[in-house]
């Protein structure tokens, strides 16, 4: 159960815990702001009905076009609610794009290639629902609810978590704390492992170009990712000695090597002893933000092995790439063409992590 409290000199003050009027008004605001709850999706649809007689609360698309299920348990017990979002996805897997895009339509009023770009900075993926994840949002939960989530998350890699919400009062103004049942990045990890092929040991990132210059990147030995901890988060995958090859969004990939230092704020990154903000840059918008935990930009250290210029990216039709940050390289068409351009990736290759 969270609790908060008021700092008062040497005392803490527990605040008064109290009830939403109705819980329409939780799924209006992650409607309005998913991210309210941890969750970086696009709402599409709210009220969705299925051809089965249900209605989903609301419904989302991530960056990469999977779909999120969203259900509110209200009068629900929690165990009838965790058999109704299941029996949602089992609609949902068969949702074409045309399917989605008509939803979307229907709710945004206007057309989701549009609000997807808007919203995510990119445009929508050309492959839409290649995969589906579930998320219960509660106030609380019994147990053995919580360990049916847990266990088809854990032994079947089942894209399933719940967020719990709890209100509170203070002075006459409400405030909302929510939290997760399980790490959701291990939730996603969990369940992409169980659809991909064996890893590969290799780290695919995104170098992000127009943001932040990849000459600066590769000149530097870093690579930077900033404007919110859905993007900056990613970075702290990547552990010193993790190999990682390095694409530019339209281009090509341009670069391996071995990271060297974790993430870090880049305004404490240095180079040779020198602070990274102090060095001539390309891109001087890396600084935005700088101080904001939250917005400013992070940089992991890399020991570029081979880069290339953007002009020179390496690039072939049928290729791996997407808008991640960070994920893990598992393509083996993909793998065997970064072999014969950037061959102290095999010198390096260790054996692949279980």
């Amino acid at each position: 159960m969270t609790n908060l409290f008021q700092v008062s000199g040497v005392d803490l003050i527990p605040l008064q815990r109290t009830r939403l009027a109705t819980e329409d008004q939780l799924e209006g605001w992650i409607a309005r702001n998913p991210r309210s709850i941890g969750l970086n999706v696009l709402i599409c649809g709210r009220q969705v009905a299925t051809a089965h007689g249900g209605r989903i609360d609301l419904l989302g698309l991530d960056r990469e076009g999977n779909v999120a299920i969203i259900e509110l348990k209200r009068d629900r017990t929690p165990r009838e609610i965790v058999a109704q979002i299941l029996d949602y996805a089992s609609w949902v897997r068969k949702l074409s794009p045309k399917d989605i895009n008509e939803i979307a339509v229907e709710y945004l009023k206007n057309s989701l290639s549009a609000v997807f770009e808007s919203y995510f900075g990119e445009p929508l993926p050309e492959k839409l629902n290649s995969s589906h994840s579930m998320l219960i949002v509660a106030s609380e939960f019994d147990d053995a609810s919580r360990r049916i989530v847990e266990y088809l998350s854990d032994e079947y890699g089942v894209s399933i978590n719940t967020a719990f919400f709890n209100v509170f009062e203070h002075n006459g103004t409400m405030l909302l704390a929510t939290d997760w049942l399980i790490d959701q990045e291990q939730v996603v990890e969990k369940a992409r492992a169980r659809k991909e092929l064996p890893w590969s040991g290799w780290y695919y990132v995104n170098v992000g170009e127009p943001d932040r210059s990849w000459e600066d990147e590769r000149r530097y030995g870093f690579l930077a990712a900033g404007g919110g901890s859905q993007y900056s988060g990613k970075l702290r995958k990547l552990q010193p000695g993790d190999p990682v090859f390095a694409y530019q969004k339209g281009r090509g990939y341009v670069g391996y090597g071995l990271v060297a230092q974790p993430s870090m704020p880049a305004s404490e990154f240095e180079v040779d002893g020198r602070r990274l903000f102090d060095l001539p840059l390309a891109e001087p918008e890396l600084k935005h933000e700088a101080g904001d935990p939250e917005m400013q930009e992070y940089a992991v250290g890399v020991d570029w092995k081979r880069t290339y210029p953007v002009t020179e990216a390496k690039w072939a039709d049928g290729l791996f790439a997407n808008q991640n940050i960070v994920c893990r390289l598992t393509h083996p068409a993909t793998i065997e063409f970064l072999k014969k351009h950037f061959p102290e990736a095999v010198t390096n290759q260790e054996e692949p992590p279980a």
